[in-house]
C-alpha cells in the first residue's frame, strides 16, 4: 500500500510525540488519528480498522506491569489481527521492543528518531500489510558485509538490535565469554552505520600498561617522554568521523577509566606534552567478558562511566547456546580453511555433527575456529569424520580447574545464581523461576553473596 494511500493510528501519552507524528504524516497520508490514552484502543479499532498504527511501549498506567506496550500490543492483534503494528520505544526499551515483534509487531522505531528513518519503516511495514500476520524473519547479513552467521532465535534478535541501534550514534556496550565474536558483533554495527565509510578502530585497552594507555588513546608530541622520538596520532584522533571500538573494558583501572571518561564528557583530547585540545566526533563501542554485575561493582569500575558507554547493550550468547548454530559455523570454516589450505572441500558426516552437538565449546566460537582449521589439515578423505575433531586441551584443561575450583557449595550456588541472572539480563522474577525459588528468597540470597 502507498502511503498517501494510508489511515494511520498513533498511540502514545506524550502530547509532544502526538504533535511530531502529527505534522510529519499529516500531508503524506489519507488519514492520522491521534490518542494519548491506551484504554481507547478497543473503542478506536472498534469504530474503524486503521492500515497502520504506531503503539508506544509504555504508558502512565493503571496496568504497571512495565510492559505495557505488549499488553496493548495484544488487545490490538485480538481485535485486529491484520494490523500493522510499530512499536515506540526508548533506548533502555529495545529489549521488550525486540520480544514485540515476536507477538506480532512489525517493526519497532526508537525515540528521538529521524524523520526520514521513521518514514521509511513506515512505508516497509505498510508493504507488508495485507500478508500473513507475524513477525518477518530478520534476514542474516551478507557474509561478505557482515562476518556474523546465525539463524538461532537468540542471534536473530541480536540481528534485529544490530539493525535498529547501527544507524544511531548511540554507545553500545558488547558482552559476552571470551570467544563468542563480540568484535564481529561490533564491525557489523560500524557496517551498517552512517559513519561506515569512516574508520573502524579497535584498541584492546586491557592490555595497555598505565604508562601507554594515554599515548595509545590520546596520542603525544615529539619530546613528551623518554622514546618519544616523533608525534604519534592517537586511536581516538584516528577514529575521528568514525567508530572506535575499546575491547576488554573491563580491564582497565580506575585511574585509566577516570581520563577515558573526561574525554567522553568533553568529546576533545589533550596529546600527552601539549596543552592545546582536539575535538574528536567518535562513536564508541565497548566490549567485556566481566558480567554487568561484577562490571557495577563501585570497587571495579565507575558507574558513571558504565552510564556513558552503555546507552544499549548487547549480550552475545555462549556458542553452547546456540543450537544448530554450531554447525553452521562449522560448516563456514571447513569452507574458509579447505580454500586457504588448497584442499578439496569435505563434508561433515553425520558422527561428526552429533559430536559437535553434544561438545560444551568452552572456548567458544573461536575453540570451534580452531577445531575446524586443524581438522581440515589432518583430514585424509572426503569427509570430515568424529575422530578428525580434536577440541582444544587448552580449554578442557581450564575447563577442569574451574570445576576442581568450584567445588565449595557457597561458591557453587552464588556462582549459579550470577550466571542465571545474566542469562535474563538482570530480570530476577525470571531467574528466580528458573532457579526454583521464590523473588525473595533470591533477593536473600542476593544480599547474602553481596551480589
Amino acid at each position: 500500500m502507498q502511503l498517501k494511500h494510508a489511515s494511520v493510528l498513533v498511540i502514545d501519552d506524550d502530547p509532544d510525540v502526538l504533535t511530531a507524528v502529527r505534522l510529519l504524516l499529516k500531508p503524506k497520508v489519507r488519514e492520522i488519528v491521534t490518542d494519548k490514552n491506551p484504554e481507547n484502543i478497543p473503542s478506536l479499532l472498534g469504530a474503524k480498522k486503521y492500515d497502520l498504527i504506531l503503539l508506544d511501549m509504555n504508558f502512565k498506567s493503571s496496568i504497571n506491569t512495565g510492559n505495557e506496550g505488549l499488553f496493548w500490543l495484544g488487545k490490538v492483534k485480538q481485535l485486529h489481527p491484520q494490523a500493522s503494528v510499530i512499536m515506540i520505544t526508548a533506548y533502555g526499551g529495545i529489549d521488550l521492543a525486540v520480544r514485540s515483534l515476536k507477538e506480532g509487531a512489525s517493526d519497532f522505531v526508537v525515540k528521538p528518531w529521524q524523520n526520514e528513518k521513521l518514514l521509511v519503516t513506515i512505508e516497509e511495514s505498510l508493504e507488508q500489510h495485507g500478508k500473513a500476520p507475524g513477525r518477518r524473519k530478520a534476514s542474516q547479513p551478507e557474509e561478505d558485509s557482515i562476518p556474523v552467521i546465525g539463524e538461532s532465535e537468540v542471534m536473530d534478535d541480536i540481528f534485529y538490535k544490530i539493525k535498529k541501534i547501527a544507524p544511531t550514534d548511540a554507545n553500545i556496550l558488547i558482552l559476552g565469554e571470551n570467544g563468542t565474536g563480540k568484535d564481529l558483533i561490533a564491525q557489523a554495527i560500524h557496517r551498517q552505520s552512517l559513519r561506515k565509510d569512516k574508520p573502524f578502530i579497535k584498541v584492546d585497552v586491557g592490555a595497555l600498561t598505565e604508562s601507554l594507555f594515554e599515548s595509545e588513546l590520546f596520542g603525544h608530541k615529539k619530546g613528551a617522554f623518554t622514546d618519544a622520538r616523533e608525534e604519534r596520532t592517537g586511536r581516538f584522533e584516528a577514529a575521528n568521523g568514525g567508530t572506535l571500538f575499546l575491547d576488554e573494558i573491563g580491564n582497565i583501572s580506575l585511574q585509566q577509566q577516570a581520563k577515558l571518561l573526561s574525554v567522553l564528557q568533553n568529546r576533545q583530547i589533550q596529546k600527552l606534552g601539549s596543552n592545546d585540545p582536539i575535538p574528536v566526533d567518535i562513536r564508541l563501542i565497548c566490549a567485556t567478558n566481566v558480567p554487568l554485575q561484577e562490571l557495577a561493582s563501585d570497587s571495579r569500575f565507575r558507574k558513571d562511566l558504565i552510564y556513558r558507554i552503555n546507552t544499549v547493550e548487547i549480550m552475545v550468547p555462549a556458542l553452547r547456546k546456540r543450537g544448530n548454530d554450531i554447525v553452521l559455523i562449522a560448516k563456514h570454516f571447513i569452507k574458509v580453511y579447505s580454500s586457504k589450505y588448497m584442499k578439496a572441500l569435505p563434508e561433515l558426516d553425520q558422527r561428526a555433527i552429533d559430536k559437535l552437538m553434544q561438545y560444551h565449546f568452552p572456548g567458544n566460537v573461536r575453540e570451534l575456529q580452531y577445531t575446524i582449521e586443524r581438522a581440515v589439515i589432518m583430514a585424509e578423505g572426503s569427509c570430515l569424520t568424529a575422530s578428525d575433531l580434536i577440541f582444544s586441551p587448552i580449554e578442557s584443561v581450564s575447563s577442569k580447574v574451574q570445576q576442581e575450583e568450584d567445588t565449595n557449595l557457597e561458591n557453587l550456588e552464588k556462582n549459579t545464581i550470577m550466571r542465571v541472572i545474566e542469562k535474563h539480563q538482570g530480570n530476577i522474577s525470571r531467574a528466580a523461576k528458573e532457579l526454583g525459588i521464590t523473588r525473595t528468597a533470591l533477593y536473600r540470597r542476593l544480599s547474602k553473596y553481596d551480589i
